[in-house]
């Protein structure tokens, strides 16, 4: 177990160094808020009672799918993954520290988000507040499980960066956290419910923690689970 968090914390320390890491889960989000915190609020004033849950929303997209992949290609993409078999670590071990680490930056990336939105522009913080951050733990799973299977399945960063915006762009336009999702048409909007980022930010609202928008998330992470364990056998055995 020591060794567990002895390479969880040396991830977290390497990911703080990675410009990659810092820039996708913090600079960007926050920029990202800063921006269009204002705008929004000044727009909508009815807006701040979801900011929070808005912004945290593309600030785990960015994170998960724009942030994480990129490091597991540096590791499952080199000659790293040779240095685990040699030295006997399980090839599972760099993506669980990759994983542990992106979620401990994102959830405190959000944490700084919501006390921002709350001093800056009045937003109004979550009723429940253990309950909002246990379903943000939960979004953050599911987002960086999926973040996983990008890192994992694909080879080519060039070919990664297309792809993790093609989940990127639609999880944060289609989710509702930029307009009503009643202002989309009918296809763009059932499109919409493919993606965690559309279960997570219903599920971060207030009363909005129940089974009708968590079992779609549950169902994802399970798949990515299966995904994940059979990319990780695949690159044992080449």
């Amino acid at each position: 177990m020591s060794g567990v968090l002895y390479s969880v914390a040396l991830q977290w320390k390497l990911d703080i160094r990675s410009k990659s890491l810092f820039v996708t889960c913090y600079v960007v989000p926050l920029i990202f808020f800063l921006l269009m915190g204002g705008i929004f609020t000044s727009v909508m004033p009815d807006m701040r009672s979801t900011l929070i849950q808005s912004m945290i929303v593309m600030c785990v997209s960015m994170g998960a799918f724009i942030g994480l992949p990129p490091s597991l290609i540096e590791t499952y993409g080199s000659d790293i993954k040779k240095v685990y078999k040699a030295n006997g670590v399980p090839v599972y071990s760099g993506l669980v520290t990759m994983f542990l680490s992106a979620f401990i930056h994102l959830m405190i990336a959000c944490s700084v988000i919501a006390l921002l939105a709350f001093v800056l522009f009045e937003a109004v913080l979550p009723a429940q507040l253990p309950t909002f951050f246990f379903a943000l733990a939960i979004y953050l799973i599911v987002s960086l499980s999926i973040g996983s299977i990008l890192g994992l399945i694909i080879k080519n960063q060039a070919k990664l960066t297309m792809i993790a915006q093609l989940v990127f762009l639609p999880s944060i336009m289609l989710s509702g956290i930029m307009f009503p999702i009643d202002l989309l048409p009918d296809f763009l909007e059932m499109a919409g419910r493919v993606f965690p980022a559309f279960w997570g930010y219903r599920l971060m609202l207030n009363s909005g923690f129940c089974l009708e928008n968590l079992w779609y998330l549950i169902l994802v992470f399970f798949a990515a689970v299966i995904i994940c364990g059979i990319l990780l056998k695949k690159q044992k055995l080449e």
